[in-house]
């Protein structure tokens, strides 16, 4: 008997081994169902962030303006008197540069190309001449700026108000890809659509400008200081070559 009662006892215990234990797995799945989402820890991944200088790039000897991050194309840090206190200000102050810059391209073009055309057009017009006799173009320090027509100082004074007009009502919008100076002006279609191309557009842009800026002003005080116009300092930029020649034999520089 006790034989017999073991051996049923241990053929109970065994095959109570292989039933599949459902309790346990129901109760864990109800107790998961009852955590809110809420609860569920949300790890972030968090992209690594560029480190920014601590000196600047263009005065290495002075730290680095906090503004000047270098989102903007051209931005080397190079603000020594501080101006840009937040980046309202330094886009403002891009704003700014940008007109300049662009102006200034114009104004680098046009001045030396009415030294060489002005006196042909006006002769062919029977009208006066603008630059004086040493071919110097009007301007506030050579003079001559009375002899220009009030007619074209209003036509410049409406289209500069005009673009500006629109300019203003352009960066106060909620266009988000306006930035400094992005008029939508393209006729061409030659602003690239990638945005690595449009950086070097924009960097190549206010490099030019920036030098454009140099040099209207180093026409202007050279054509003071030398009473000579800029064409007539460098004529073999604007002249053929034997014209050239014979204004340097003129002037002595060839003997």
């Amino acid at each position: 008997m006790k034989l017999s009662f073991a051996l049923t006892l241990s053929a109970i215990t065994g095959a109570a081994a292989f039933a599949p234990i459902t309790n346990n797995a129901r109760s864990t799945a109800f107790r998961m169902s009852e955590i809110s989402a809420e609860e569920v820890p949300v790890i972030e991944i968090k992209e690594p962030v560029e480190e920014l200088p601590t000196m600047s790039m263009s005065l290495p000897f002075l730290t680095r303006p906090a503004a000047l991050t270098g989102v903007i194309a051209g931005d080397v840090g190079f603000d020594p008197l501080g101006f840009a206190k937040t980046q309202e200000d330094l886009m403002n102050y891009r704003e700014a540069e940008v007109k300049h810059a662009r102006l200034a391209m114009l104004a680098a073009a046009g001045w030396p190309i009415s030294e060489v055309f002005d006196k042909k057009i006006a002769l062919a017009l029977n009208m006066s001449p603008l630059v004086d006799a040493a071919d110097r173009a009007p301007s506030v320090l050579n003079g001559g700026l009375g002899k220009v027509s009030p007619i074209y100082w209003i036509g410049c004074l409406g289209a500069a108000a005009a673009i500006e007009f629109y300019g203003i009502n352009k960066s106060k919008g909620s266009d988000p890809s306006y930035f400094p100076g992005n008029l939508g002006f393209d006729p061409l279609g030659v602003y690239p659509k990638e945005q690595e191309g449009q950086m070097r557009m924009q960097l190549a842009e206010i490099k030019n400008g920036r030098l454009a800026m140099i040099a209207i002003f180093g026409f202007a005080i050279q054509e003071f200081i030398s009473k000579s116009g800029v064409v007539d300092e460098t004529p073999l930029f604007f002249y053929p070559l034997m014209q050239t020649l014979k204004m340097y034999t003129n002037s002595g520089y060839i003997h």
